[in-house]
């Protein structure tokens, strides 16, 4: 399995992975400026459409998820409330929409796979004059929870210390991104939010999120991966629930009218 690769995972991540903030959601929403049944959105890199459900929620003039992965794609469009959004095969650099189509393009977990020129490029060729390009990730605030902690201290202990969180919120390559947003040229503006919020987890809910992820899986190879799964299981066996706080994290860019 190589980074980024989901083909295999997607079951799995359609079923557990959580959900992002709401009050992210309804903050981007006023950023727009319009009124969310005025929007035409695209979710690219939507994966099997998490984050694009709840923009769905919002009954949005348009909404159309581009995904090049067929296995995450066809679990999107065979979800119950895939609702009235349309499904396109395509890529952050090659979205295949049409120009000057969209009020708001998101990537939800999914910027950090995308070449930044290319991707950025693309992105203010599809927006409208005044649309909003919005990155956002959803990573786990580990620290609230002494739990979380020592699972990550154990995948650790398996890989050594250059295990490195690839997808995550929280790593190098959001530390630059407002700065990048705002100096690349092809934004007027860039705005940063952040909101935490708690999921309870079952235990097989919290053990299928761990299977649907792929720089972990990669990073510690098929045999530590499995053996990690194993540690973990036997870990919560005891515990009813396991709750996470997760970090909504978005960086909205807004291309010049």
């Amino acid at each position: 399995m190589k980074h980024g690769d989901f083909t295999g995972l997607a079951e799995d991540y359609t079923k557990y992975r959580p959900d992002y903030a709401p009050s992210i959601l309804r903050a981007l929403t006023g950023l727009t400026g319009k009124p969310a049944d005025k929007l035409d959105i695209a979710d690219v890199g939507a994966g099997t459409g998490i984050w694009t459900r709840m923009m769905a929620g919002l009954n949005p003039q348009s909404i159309i998820a581009v995904e090049p992965n067929d296995d995450m794609r066809q679990q999107g469009k065979a979800h119950p409330d895939n609702g009235a959004t349309s499904w396109l095969k395509g890529s952050g650099e090659e979205t295949t929409l049409p120009s000057g189509s969209k009020d708001l393009l998101t990537m939800a977990s999914s910027f950090h796979w995308v070449d930044f020129d290319k991707g950025t490029d693309e992105f203010i060729r599809v927006l409208k004059p005044g649309g909003h390009f919005v990155a956002l990730w959803n990573p786990r605030f580990i620290e609230a929870n002494p739990l979380l902690v020592e699972i990550e201290d154990y995948a650790k202990k398996l890989k050594g210390a250059d295990i490195k969180r690839v997808s995550s919120g929280r790593s190098d390559f959001t530390e630059t991104l407002l700065s990048r947003l705002e100096t690349c040229g092809r934004f007027s503006e860039a705005t940063y939010l952040e909101s935490k919020h708690i999921i309870k987890f079952t235990p097989e809910r919290y053990m299928g999120a761990w299977r649907s992820v792929n720089d972990m899986r990669v990073q510690l190879g098929a045999e530590k991966f499995s053996a990690f799964l194993d540690w973990v299981e036997d870990k919560i066996s005891s515990v009813e629930t396991i709750e996470a706080t997760y970090l909504t994290r978005a960086w909205a860019a807004r291309k010049p009218l």
